[in-house]
């Protein structure tokens, strides 16, 4: 039977009263008449298995509180030295995760420093990147006024579009090829002048810059006043290039207007095909960096083209010459190669001499060596005296 804890004593020592209570009052009713004796007897009897009762469960309690109180302290010191192992591992466990979570934070703290610093020095970078940007802008806009400055004056345009063009011509033709700023014997000067190979013969380039009634063309909206204004300055620049610079028997049969602004001869091109049948008629073509380019780089090839004939005919005229130098080495060869052969007769000639002469001696060494046929060493160099040396 398992021990009782002292909550359950009580209930059953509860009980136990109400039921003594109970028959305590049932014998007061049924036995109150004459049976006061027996009743005393009883009571002290209930008193006394009260009492004895009392007291068992009164031991028994102690007992079993004593027995309760050591199951607890028992229980309490496993579960404390459970709780002690428990925090110790526990403790262990999170001292070893702190410390992988401080590698880590430390890792990415680091890496994160790292990131900032790199940022950092990249926002650095770009920031410097746009201050350079915004002084070079400053620079440009500031280049940008002086350009509007300088081309607001007639005579800086024109030399502006000049230098453009002489720059454009010396990078792509030979010096032979063009001249700047070429007098003719009437005194006309043009601003450059292509030495093409003749039928061609000088092509004059003159620049011109219809700034301002362009400007005020596109400022005023394209309206019909400042179109007529500027095509009639481009219609009075061809005709002063056809009138100056076509000159028959001393230039080509037509001249280049040079402008210097792309989008000036695209507008002249793209809306106002007029002035470009117009300058035709003139023989006078306008033109911009770009189509000079072509220009000038046909004017090369020709160039070329000629120089390279010119040059077939050199090389002609030398193997020519080579050839006849051929023919006199080949005729002194001749004469050397008989002279050759004559002088191998003569050298036979003269080894058949000096072959007679050598046997003709051995002879005489042996007409010296036989002392007892004297007439015969005599004798026999007569009966050979008639050959021929």
């Amino acid at each position: 039977m398992p021990p009782m804890d002292s909550q359950s004593l009580l209930v059953v020592l509860a009980v136990l009263v109400v039921i003594l209570v109970a028959v305590v009052a049932w014998l007061a009713v049924t036995l109150r008449a004459g049976q006061e004796s027996r009743h005393r007897e009883v009571l002290s009897d209930l008193h006394s298995g009260l009492n004895t009762s009392a007291d068992r469960i009164a031991s028994r309690q102690s007992e079993e509180g004593d027995r309760l109180r050591r199951a607890v302290a028992d229980e309490l010191q496993r579960n404390r030295e459970g709780l002690l192992s428990f925090e110790k591992a526990l403790a262990e466990k999170v001292d070893h995760r702190l410390g992988e979570i401080g590698g880590k934070v430390s890792e990415r703290l680091d890496e994160g420093f790292k990131r900032t610093n790199d940022t950092f020095v990249n926002v650095m970078l770009r920031l410097q990147t746009i201050d350079d940007a915004q002084k070079k802008l400053e620079a440009l806009s500031s280049n940008v006024t002086s350009l509007q400055n300088l081309l607001g004056s007639k005579s800086a345009r024109g030399a502006l579009g000049e230098r453009q063009l002489e720059d454009l011509v010396r990078n792509m033709l030979p010096d032979t090829a063009f001249d700047f700023q070429y007098t003719f014997p009437s005194g006309v000067r043009a601003d450059c002048v292509l030495k093409l190979p003749e039928p061609m013969g000088l092509l004059c380039v003159d620049s011109k810059f219809p700034l301002e009634n362009y400007e005020r063309m596109i400022s005023d909206g394209a309206e019909k006043v400042s179109i007529t204004v500027f095509k009639s300055d481009v219609r009075r620049h061809v005709d002063n290039i056809a009138l100056r610079y076509i000159i028959p028997g001393q230039t080509a049969d037509g001249a280049v207007m040079f402008v210097p602004s792309e989008a000036i001869f695209a507008e002249i091109h793209s809306r106002h095909r007029d002035l470009v049948d117009y300058a035709l008629q003139k023989r006078v073509w306008i033109v911009s960096p770009t189509t000079m380019m072509a220009v000038v780089n046909t004017a090369r090839v020709v160039i070329k083209d000629v120089e390279q004939r010119r040059q077939i005919h050199l090389i002609k005229d030398e193997l020519g010459k080579l050839a006849a130098d051929f023919n006199r080495f080949q005729a002194r060869m001749d004469k050397l190669a008989t002279h050759i052969n004559q002088a191998k007769t003569d050298v036979e000639d003269v080894q058949t001499s000096s072959r007679k002469i050598t046997e003709r001696f051995v002879k005489i060494e042996r007409v010296e060596l036989d002392s007892n046929k004297p007439s015969l060493t005599l004798v026999k160099p007569n009966a050979e005296g008639n050959d021929s040396e």
